[in-house]
This record gives C-alpha cells, structure tokens and sequence, in this order.
C-alpha cells in the first residue's frame, strides 16, 4: 500500500484515521490476515518447523514470548499455528476480524516457565525445534521445544530447565542474538561491549542428557539482575571486543560460520573474522547518525548487510566498500519511517526484497532493484512513496518490535507489536500475507488480467 504524502499544512492522519483506513482495504491488500490479540505484551516472534501440510492450509509451529507484570510468570509459549495457503481464503474471511479476539488460527500447545522475560528468541536453522532465548541476564539460554515438558503458568511454579546454559558475558545481555545458518553456533552481544561466540556441536549429547545433575549458571557480572537458570553449561568459543557501547544485535555471515557482524549504541557497524583473531576485522564508525538497533545479512548476497536505526533509517551496506573517509557509506538509505527502526529481515524468497518495523507502528516491505526504475508516467508525478517502498503493513497501532518471514511459506509474515502504551493492553500479534498482485512481475500480472479479460469475454 503505497502511502500518500500529506499535502502542505495538513497534519499526519492519527494512529486510528490510519488504522481505520487501513481496515477498510483489508480485502484488497492482503491475501490472508489472522489477527491474534495478545493478553501480555511480546517482545519476539518466530517460525518453528511445519509438522503437517493439509489441501487449503498447512499447520506449523510459531513460538512467542509472553512479558508479565509479575502476578503470573513470564513465558516462552509455543503455539500451533494454520497457515492458509496462498488464494484460499475469501475477501470476506479476511475483512471479519475483531480486534479483541484471539484468532482460531492461533492455538497454545505448550507453555515454558522462562527465568525473566523473553526479550529475543532465534530457532537453530540445523533444528528449528531447539530454540535459545536472551533474558535479562548475561546468559543464554537453550530450549529443545520439543522435549521440554509442558507447564502451567501460576505464581510462584518453579522455573523450567534450560537444556544449556551459554555463558561469557559480564554483564546483561538481552537483545543481541543470533545462530548459524550452517553450524550449531549461537552469537550474541550485551551491555558488556561484547560480542560472544559459542558451539553447542559437542554438548549435543548434553540436550538428551538433561537429567544428570544440576549445576548453577556462574551468570556473572553486576547487571545479573535476575535469578540464574539451572541447568548444564557451556563456555565460550571467543569473546570479541571492539564496541565503545551495548552491542544491540548481531548476525552470522550466511555463507561463513567463522564470519559475522554487530551493530550497537556507538552507532558502529563491525565484521569480525573468528579466524582472524578477537579483534575487528573492519570497523565502520557512523554507520548511523544515532544508536543502531538491528542489522541482517543478506543469505542470497552476502554481499550486502541491513543496518536499522534510532535515526528512523534503514541502510544497506556493500562489505566491499564499507566506508569513506573513515564514515559509513551505505548504498543506499532508505526513508520510509516515523520513528526508530527495530527490526530488519531479507526475505528467504527473493535477493532484493526485505522488510523494517519500527516504533511507528508500521511494517514496510521494500525492493532495492526498484529504485530508479519508475514507470513514464509515474515519473511524471511526484513520488508517492520513498524509493523502494512497495507495500505497508499498517495493521498495528503501536510499535512493531518483532516480524519473521515464514521459510516454508516465504510470503506469510508474522508481526507483533507492543500494544501496552497506547492501549493499556498487551500485544497483538498479526499473520499475513500480501495479495500476489502485488509483488509478481508486471508482466506476469498484465497477461493474467488479460487471460481473465478474454475469459469475462467468452462468459459473456
């Protein structure tokens, strides 16, 4: 949906006007829309495996944290989740949904007692069934989903059991989280200025081997300001320092195991080398122009790297020419919201295509390869969206700190936003995919609306 730009002198539509007129184009914009309201705020969501494929909709796992306010403890749930497969679902399915409701497409299979609240979760590529969470506290802790038995959430049950606990850092670390496309490496960063690297290759034994005895996390460093999990541990392969602030997220490179990259508050973009030594491999000074708060490698490029910020931009980097003149240079910067930039992802289907959220509630979908490629007569208005700007997810009417691309479904996004300081309510957590109209080729869609002409024609 491309947004337009508001005349001279008038004031920006409200979060409701938006909201409202984003409702009433439902049925046109989106192929399937399940909208789930969340009774606590959530600050991660995430695809696990598809375990069963049906004729109109397929059934996959979604895990999700759920952040209390302390009468009932905080979770990781795990929930079943139906997939609508593409141009299955009515125009009139689409546009019913209640805002208040907890969609039937969304069920709760199982419930983890989590030590402090879930602020991240990331599935192991080689096993999207072993899941590690990032807490306030300087672990990190590893779940096999799976196996973890199921829990009933009431004040004052006993925490469950990580199956590992990652430990390195000396101080909180609670966003910065990654694992490896190709290896069973967890990479994470914190308050400590560090970026740490860990292997769970030999501890696989460890997850099916959980009952041997418990041993206490050394969790240390002053900012431990939860109690430590329990469960077995696992130092780290390498502890690398080149941040001046907290490392805010970090990302593998998609075709090194050995490589990867971090972003944080000194507003550095860094790539490290494992191989190489602890130290960075190359350091982009003002990646930003304020904090930086998400990054994501391209997998179909690794050429190019996203970098989001406070300074409501989205930027993507070439690694081959990082810098000039000792500051960042990206390729591109891209314009498209009102406030910090929280979330950046590439799509696992197309090289070019990715998507941003931020704390003005919107979640954009943009292509690289369009910018600079207006049609004539587009190029004759004025531009009605920022470059590169092909549709806008509007449907959450606070900030979106959190979306996933479904792999198995490479079009079906899943977004959530934390609802609580505008509403007073928890979250809302919305699946959703996009009319194919929308991103196919031009030319694939003028001959089928031609095919459909001709066939309207012969009807007739």
């Amino acid at each position: 949906m491309k947004d337009k730009t508001e005349k001279a002198g008038e004031q920006p539509p409200t979060v409701d006007e938006r909201y409202t007129q984003w409702k009433s184009l439902v049925p046109v914009l989106y192929d399937w829309l399940a909208n789930h309201n969340l009774l606590w705020p959530s600050l991660s969501c995430r695809w696990g495996p598809q375990f069963e494929q049906a004729t109109y909709k397929n059934r996959q796992r979604l895990y999700l944290s759920e952040q209390t306010d302390g009468s009932v403890p905080n979770t990781l749930v795990i929930a079943n989740c139906e997939v609508v497969k593409p141009r299955v679902a009515a125009a009139q399915h689409i546009s019913q949904f209640n805002e208040e409701a907890r969609s039937p497409f969304v069920k709760k299979f199982k419930t983890i007692i989590h030590p402090g609240e879930v602020n991240r979760i990331r599935e192991l590529p080689q096993d999207s069934k072993i899941v590690a969470t990032h807490t306030d506290s300087p672990d990190v802790l590893i779940w096999d989903v799976e196996s973890q038995p199921n829990r009933h959430a009431t004040l004052g049950v006993n925490n469950s059991r990580p199956d590992l606990i990652l430990t390195g850092h000396q101080d909180n670390a609670e966003f910065a989280l990654a694992m490896c496309p190709s290896e069973p490496f967890v990479l994470s960063g914190g308050k400590d200025k560090s970026v740490v690297l860990w292997s769970i290759h030999d501890h696989v034994s460890t997850l099916a081997a959980a009952d041997q005895g418990e041993t206490k996390s050394p969790g240390s460093g002053a900012g431990n300001s939860k109690p430590s999990a329990e469960g077995p541990t696992v130092q780290a392969r390498g502890i690398f320092q080149g941040h001046d602030d907290t490392v805010e997220d970090v990302q593998f490179c998609p075709s090194s195991a050995q490589e990867f990259c971090s972003v944080g508050d000194d507003s550095c973009l860094i790539l490290w080398d494992a191989r190489a030594g602890s130290s960075p491999a190359v350091k982009v000074e003002k990646a930003h122009n304020a904090d930086l708060h998400c990054v994501d490698w391209n997998p179909h490029d690794v050429n190019y790297i996203l970098t989001g910020s406070a300074d409501n931009t989205v930027r993507m980097f070439d690694r081959r020419n990082l810098t000039s003149g000792g500051v960042g240079s990206p390729i591109h910067i891209f314009e498209g919201h009102a406030a910090a930039v929280l979330c950046v992802q590439w799509s696992p289907d197309k090289s070019s295509i990715f998507g941003s959220s931020a704390e003005d509630g919107i979640l954009n979908i943009w292509d690289h390869e369009r910018i600079g490629k207006r049609e004539d007569g587009a190029s004759r208005k004025a531009p009605t969206s920022p470059p590169g700007l092909f549709f806008r997810h509007a449907g959450h009417r606070d900030k979106v700190v959190d979306f996933h691309w479904n792999v198995a479904d490479p079009w079906t996004i899943v977004s959530v936003s934390d609802d609580g300081e505008s509403t007073g309510g928890g979250g809302t957590l919305q699946i959703w995919r996009m009319i194919d109209l929308i991103y196919r080729p031009e030319d694939e869609v003028l001959d089928e609306l031609d095919k459909f002409k001709s066939h309207l024609l012969t009807c007739s």
